[in-house]
């Protein structure tokens, strides 16, 4: 009978993680979007499996940041902006608030800079494409639940697999890469710079904790089954960047031995070319795609989460247009903003959704110290607040995006 029990208990622990699974999957997802996806191309074509190492720090450093924000989102049931406004004022808050929209912004219009990239990678004008996706996007967001778009959200999420049925296609010096997945490479040079700054700004980012948090919330976590939301960020961090990995392996594998640097769609498109031969291009076009459109989805969703908590609006999934008519007016803004955007003619694509990502590093120090001092309140957070571990481990990640963002700039 003893057997019967535990049968029951990893049942009900099933179930339990079934109903809190989401946010964590979805953020990480979102985080290989369509610059996600520029960026890990752009590194592995240029310098191959040395830079392999930063994804398992990033790994390590994302779960943290994710985790803080997941746990404070359960313990006060508000988002991130909502409590730094009622920690330290409207006016730090505002600061921060125009510093994420701005980068926001930039990262949803690179969003559509991927879809019009995948258009045309099947031969269709960005003109037709684009706003078809984002009247796709718009309806599927104000129409639905938060359940339902959480889980058309989880289906985009599956488009990664290309990549990793081709890192093993490819057939890597596996040997080579496990040393450089250990083995730091450090080069104190502008472009490795801008790359590092791009790679961080792409996996932990602003807007995902700011996500992370209401979306927590928004699910209604509680204290009860939190064990459950922690290892949805866990597993959620940990699949998106073994994911980052395998694209940086098979463009180190496709592109760097052959000496291509990826500057457009067609070119990352080829490190797809041992699974997909002739249809790498298609297959690359439709990961290109999903990946965009689940951070489309995304991304304007974090920055009206943000806007609504800063002046106390009515924000959430679960409410209709007439009760948050703010909330839905500024989604619409943003979808509409990022989509007209990319359809000026002769904008770099590939290029503007790597930068977008440098934007994201810049601010993020600052986000994680206030995260820091948020989860360290005994008012707040209770018996709930940071060990000295991840304190450590936040302090150290946001003074080294600072110092790499200072050599940069010292190095331009």
């Amino acid at each position: 009978m003893a057997w019967k029990r535990r049968l029951q208990y990893l049942w009900r622990r099933m179930l339990l993680f079934a109903a809190v699974f989401g946010p964590g999957l979805i953020t990480a997802s979102a985080d290989n979007d369509a610059p996600g996806i520029a960026t890990y191309s752009m590194a592995g074509s240029t310098y191959g499996y040395t830079f392999l190492w930063i994804v398992v720090w990033i790994t390590l450093g994302e779960v943290i940041v994710q985790e803080m924000a997941a746990r404070m989102g359960t313990l006060t049931g508000k988002g991130l902006t909502d409590l730094i406004r009622e920690e330290f004022g409207l006016k730090l808050t505002v600061l921060v608030m125009l510093g994420l929209m701005l980068a926001n912004l930039g990262t949803t219009m690179a969003q559509f800079a991927g879809i019009a990239a995948s258009a045309e990678l099947f031969g269709l004008t960005r003109y037709i494409a684009v706003p078809i996706a984002g009247l796709a996007v718009w309806v599927l967001v104000v129409k639905g639940s938060y359940h339902r778009v959480e889980k058309v959200l989880l289906l985009l999420s599956a488009y990664a697999i290309a990549y990793v049925i081709s890192a093993f296609m490819v057939r890597p010096p596996w040997g080579e890469v496990t040393r450089n997945l250990f083995v730091p490479t450090l080069r104190l040079e502008r472009p490795y710079l801008l790359a590092v700054l791009a790679t961080v700004g792409t996996t932990i980012t602003p807007w995902a904790a700011v996500y992370m948090q209401a979306a927590t919330a928004d699910k209604g976590v509680t204290p009860e089954n939190y064990k459950s939301a922690r290892l949805d960020c866990i597993i959620g961090a940990a699949t998106g960047n073994v994911v980052s990995g395998f694209i940086i392996i098979c463009t180190a594998a496709t592109l760097f031995t052959l000496g291509i640097r990826v500057e457009t769609a067609e070119h990352a498109a080829m490190a797809l070319a041992p699974v997909a031969g002739p249809w790498a291009t298609h297959l690359f076009g439709i990961g290109l795609l999903g990946a965009s459109l689940l951070a489309a989805s995304v991304l304007p969703l974090s920055t009206t989460y943000a806007v609504c908590e800063v002046f106390g609006w009515e924000r959430g999934l679960n409410h209709t247009w007439g009760d948050a008519p703010v909330f839905y007016g500024l989604f619409t803004a943003s979808i509409v903003l990022g989509a007209v955007v990319v359809l000026v003619p002769g904008l770099p694509l590939f290029a503007f959704m790597w930068l977008s990502q440098v934007a994201n590093a810049l601010l993020l120090p600052i986000v994680l110290v206030l995260m820091l001092k948020l989860a360290n309140d005994r008012r707040i957070m209770k018996d709930w607040r940071n060990g000295r571990a991840t304190n450590a481990a936040v302090t150290a990640l946001a003074v080294l995006v600072t110092l790499a963002g200072l050599l940069m700039f010292g190095r331009w």
